[in-house]
């Protein structure tokens, strides 16, 4: 009966772990400098989405052994985004339609990165790209250029995610290749 409980504190332990991996990654100069990313809060809180969404894109094609994992890594990322925004001031009234705001956000990302990852080979990334330059550089026009390049990053990023073993990632061990 117990055992339920420690494992469900190592999936957890192990979503923090990945978490982390995330927030290193998302935290590269690269993208402010290299790709372009507007170092704001709104361009911080989609590298986080970004890099949360490619796990969760990969755990997808393993969802019965990753269901719970999957689980604890969103439940990991909303519960630092909601600490985040109390920290940053924003009053505990306003809090949870602000996550909600943000629940919505990561979920149409999750969606438009997976249709344009799976795009990705039949259309060079044309339909990623478009969907970075809408979400992450909030479709302005100078970012036009940074979004094919960023494109290619996250295509490499969801290529090597596939090459670990799930077995890896559900254990927090998360590694991505260089920005």
């Amino acid at each position: 009966m117990f055992s339920k409980f420690f494992k469900l504190d190592e999936v957890a332990d192990a979503a923090r772990e990945a978490y982390q991996a995330v927030i290193r990654q998302a935290r590269q100069p690269d993208f402010y400098t290299r790709y372009g990313v507007p170092d704001t809060l709104d361009g911080r809180f989609d590298l986080l989405v970004l890099h949360a969404a490619l796990i969760l894109i990969r755990l997808k094609r393993d969802r019965a052994e990753s269901e719970r994992f999957s689980q604890a890594l969103f439940d990991t990322l909303f519960v630092d985004l909601d600490q985040s925004l109390r920290e940053i001031g924003v009053s505990d009234m306003s809090v949870g339609k602000k996550v909600k705001q943000m629940g919505k956000a990561f979920y149409g990302r999750l969606d438009a990165y997976r249709l344009g990852l799976e795009a990705a080979d039949s259309d060079d990334g044309l339909l990623l790209a478009d969907a970075l330059h809408r979400n992450l550089y909030r479709g302005a026009p100078a970012a036009e250029r940074e979004s094919a390049p960023m494109a290619s990053y996250v295509m490499r990023q969801s290529a090597h995610l596939d090459t670990l073993p799930l077995a890896e990632i559900i254990s927090g061990k998360i590694t991505f290749a260089a920005a």
